[in-house]
C-alpha cells in the first residue's frame, strides 16, 4: 500500500472500535491497494509454511473434502488448500479483498466469497473438514474475539479440524496494542467449546527483525 502510515492505521482501527464497528475499516486496506495485491501491507504473498507442513503430514483421505479460509486476504492460504485437493471456500468481509483474489487467480478452483464471520451463510454450519484461521482474532476487540472463536469453531464438521495461526504475547503485555496478539490463555479457550481437542500447539518466533512471537495450534472436533 502506497505511503502506508502505521500510526494512522492504528488511529483508524481505534476509531471504528469506539463506534462498535470492529470490521468496518477492513475494506479500506484492500481498496487502497488500487488493484495491486502486493501493496496490501500485511500480506505475506505466500502460504503459511506451518499450514503447508500440516497438510503434508496429515493427508485427509476423504472424497469431496472441504476447507474454509477465514479472512482470506489475497488468497495464498486458500490456494494452498486447493492444491492439496480440498474444495475451498475462502471468504473475507472486504469486497476489495475478494476482487483482488479473483483477479490474482483467474483460473482458481477456490470459491472466493464476500461474507461476514458473524453472519455467515447458514449452510456453512458444521460443513468443513478443515477450517483455517490466520490473524483474524487479533484485529478484533473485546467480546468480538470470543464471538469470532465461537463462530469459527461452529464451521467445523464432526471429526474436522481448525488450524489457528496468530501473533502471541505474554499475559499482561501489550494490552493496548493494535493488532492485539493472543495470550496462551486466550488461544486455549478453543479447547473449551464445541468439543474441540487440542492435537498440537507450537509457540515460535518468525524471521522478522525484530522477531515476532506466534502461536500455531491445531484442534479437532
Amino acid at each position: 500500500m502506497e505511503d502506508f502510515n502505521f500510526d494512522e492505521y492504528v488511529k483508524m482501527v481505534k476509531s471504528f472500535q469506539e463506534k462498535d464497528d470492529p470490521t468496518g475499516w477492513f475494506d479500506s486496506i484492500y481498496k487502497n491497494a488500487n488493484g495491486d495485491y502486493k501493496k496490501v501491507f500485511w500480506a505475506d504473498l505466500e502460504p503459511s509454511p506451518y499450514l503447508v507442513e500440516w497438510l503434508e503430514k496429515n493427508p485427509l483421505n476423504k472424497k469431496n473434502k472441504k476447507a474454509c479460509v477465514i479472512g482470506c486476504g489475497v488468497g495464498d492460504d486458500a490456494q494452498a488448500l486447493s492444491e492439496f485437493g480440498f474444495d475451498v471456500t475462502a471468504f473475507d468481509i472486504s469486497p476489495s479483498a475478494i476482487e483482488l483474489c479473483i483477479n490474482r487467480y483467474p483460473n482458481t478452483k477456490v470459491d472466493y466469497i464476500v461474507a461476514d464471520l458473524f453472519d455467515y451463510p447458514k449452510e456453512w454450519f458444521e460443513k468443513f473438514d478443515v477450517v483455517y484461521e490466520c490473524n483474524t482474532i487479533q484485529v478484533l476487540p473485546g467480546v468480538y474475539r470470543h464471538k469470532a472463536r465461537d463462530a469459527m469453531s461452529s464451521l467445523i464438521c464432526k471429526d474436522g479440524y481448525i488450524l489457528v495461526s496468530c501473533r502471541s504475547r505474554n499475559e499482561g503485555e501489550k494490552q493496548d496494542a493494535i493488532p492485539l496478539p493472543l495470550t496462551k490463555k486466550e488461544i486455549d479457550n478453543f479447547k473449551t467449546i464445541n468439543n474441540l481437542k487440542e492435537l498440537s500447539f507450537l509457540a515460535y518466533d518468525d524471521n522478522q527483525e525484530p522477531s515476532v512471537p506466534h502461536f500455531f495450534a491445531v484442534y479437532k472436533k
